[in-house]
């Protein structure tokens, strides 16, 4: 049964949760959860909508859902009851949580979107040059040994292997003024990504989405390895949003 109090928090919430894109559905969920959380759309000690409401709201399953629900408990932003009177709570925030003055510190001089939207340009720009200039036999070795690096890679040396596949991608797209700008900015987007957690539901993701833009590489699919890398970026990019806005 809904409440005038449960109407009322999903009227405040309206601005903020919408269908996600089908591509970065975990991601997105998480960004825009987060957003009502660090907005305070929902107080500390208030109770977030039904979790079929959400789902609903955000165009995703409860599975997927639960998944980003999960995510924040973890980092203890909810926390879940049982009973009649039970849900997800946001909870009180403390003065400094998390040690969030030091996190400020770090991100205060940086300009998240500006990098963010270069990252993007640079990355969807050299994937679909090497697609469409092709690759030599040795060159396509190299992009599938560095995908395979990322594979199976501890939790800890994850982001390393996954920069290191990056990194070949620009390498390889043939213009070493791509590739010396990419490396300085993707020093700047590993700072912020140090700043948040490492998700295994988004790494899982993310190395599905590394499969198929290797493949669309190899197979000289311009239009689709730069679609690829355009979702691919959008996911790291909701998730930094997410924490970091």
């Amino acid at each position: 049964m809904t409440t005038e109090k449960d109407t009322n928090t999903g009227d405040r919430l309206t601005p903020v949760l919408r269908p996600v894109r089908a591509g970065n559905g975990f991601e997105e969920a998480l960004e825009q959860i987060l957003q009502v959380v660090r907005l305070g759309l929902v107080p500390g000690g208030e109770r977030l909508p039904a979790e079929r409401e959400l789902a609903e709201r955000l165009g995703i399953s409860r599975v997927t859902l639960r998944e980003v629900l999960k995510v924040l408990q973890d980092q203890g932003l909810l926390e879940s009851r049982r009973g009649r009177y039970g849900g997800t709570f946001v909870l009180p925030r403390p003065a400094d949580a998390g040690g969030e003055d030091e996190l400020r510190r770090r991100i205060a001089e940086v300009d998240i979107e500006d990098v963010l939207r270069f990252r993007e340009v640079l990355e969807v720009g050299a994937a679909g040059l090497c697609a469409a200039h092709g690759l030599t036999d040795a060159q396509a070795t190299r992009l599938r040994d560095a995908l395979a690096q990322t594979h199976d890679a501890p939790l800890g040396d994850y982001r390393r292997r996954d920069t290191l596949l990056h990194l070949t991608l620009a390498e390889l797209c043939g213009s070493a003024s791509l590739t010396a700008q990419y490396a300085a900015v993707r020093a700047q987007v590993n700072d912020l990504l140090d700043c948040i957690p490492l998700l295994v539901r988004n790494l899982e993701h993310s190395q599905r989405q590394h499969e198929a833009l290797v493949e669309a590489v190899l197979d000289g699919d311009a239009d689709g390895a730069r679609e690829i890398m355009r979702e691919h970026c959008g996911g790291t990019a909701a998730l930094l949003r997410g924490f970091l806005a």
